[in-house]
């Protein structure tokens, strides 16, 4: 273990922030940076930490929506009247969308912070789930809305969810894939793949802040004090990030990631297969 200098924090916030919000999976991205220009891995703890920064982003833009949410749900609860409404539903499908990945998280903890870091598992997963985000694009109806979100789905955005704790997958890569696939809008998706990660993402996060500073594996190992200062740049540039991201979704389709994903998967597999970087 080597102690991690403070270009390395600052560089490694700004990846986060950028990454974090787009599908294109932002601990692939932490993995590669620390392998091309550190030779030292952060690790999956470090990422876990500076997500509540990009987290914190998201909880302050769906600030309204949040607290408009757990208002018709925390009403809903006493009153039979008011769970008619969708924000009363989606209290509901927020919960039970993270438990796959809380479950999953717990069980595969280990293999999560050491063998699903392997560079050829992160080009394999930037490349194939980059054309499965392709094909849902093009077979997705995209036409449902807010009105027609069930529980079912919601359970399957949970499952599509924690399919990134492997590395390369992509948190909201997964989930907006999922939701072109049982044809939800694209913003649609995209709203509901930010307000699920939220409370994954703050529970993960917590209770890595303990692994950052006593990892299980080598790596680099931050300050406090850099924890601190990547995750507040992690905050600033995820908040510019979520507002475009959402933006973009809106207007045009997802092809952008998709062939950022596979260029990047080659690049990737070229180093490898050369030698110019080590898988682990």
């Amino acid at each position: 273990m080597v102690d991690m200098t403070w270009f390395e924090a600052i560089v490694l916030g700004i990846v986060q922030g950028l990454t974090e919000m787009l599908p294109v999976s932002s601990s692939a991205h932490l993995r590669l940076t620390s392998a091309l220009f550190f030779d030292e891995d952060a690790g999956a703890s470090f990422t876990a930490v500076t997500q509540l920064g990009t987290e914190t982003a998201v909880l302050i833009y769906f600030w309204k929506d949040i607290v408009r949410i757990l208002t018709a749900w925390w009403k809903g609860l006493w009153n039979k009247e008011e769970r008619g409404g969708t924000d009363y539903r989606l209290g509901w499908y927020v919960i039970i969308g993270t438990l796959p990945i809380v479950f999953f998280g717990l069980v595969f903890k280990d293999a999560i912070r050491d063998g699903a870091r392997n560079l050829w598992l992160v080009a394999f997963s930037l490349i194939f789930f980059g054309l499965l985000l392709a094909l849902a694009e093009l077979v997705g109806k995209k036409t449902r809305t807010w009105d027609d979100f069930r529980m079912k789905d919601g359970l399957i955005l949970g499952f599509a969810q924690a399919a990134a704790l492997i590395p390369g997958v992509s948190r909201s890569g997964g989930t907006i894939t999922a939701g072109l696939f049982i044809g939800l809008d694209r913003a649609v998706a995209a709203r509901y793949s930010f307000l699920l990660a939220i409370p994954a993402v703050f529970g993960a996060g917590i209770l890595s802040l303990g692994d950052v500073f006593e990892p299980a594996t080598e790596g680099s190992v931050p300050s406090g004090a850099q924890m601190l200062v990547a995750t507040i740049i992690a905050f600033i540039v995820g908040l510019g990030a979520v507002h475009w991201m959402l933006k973009w979704v809106a207007k045009h389709s997802v092809f952008i990631f998709v062939w950022y994903r596979c260029i990047l998967g080659v690049i990737v597999v070229i180093m490898l297969e050369t030698g110019f970087l080590q898988a682990t």
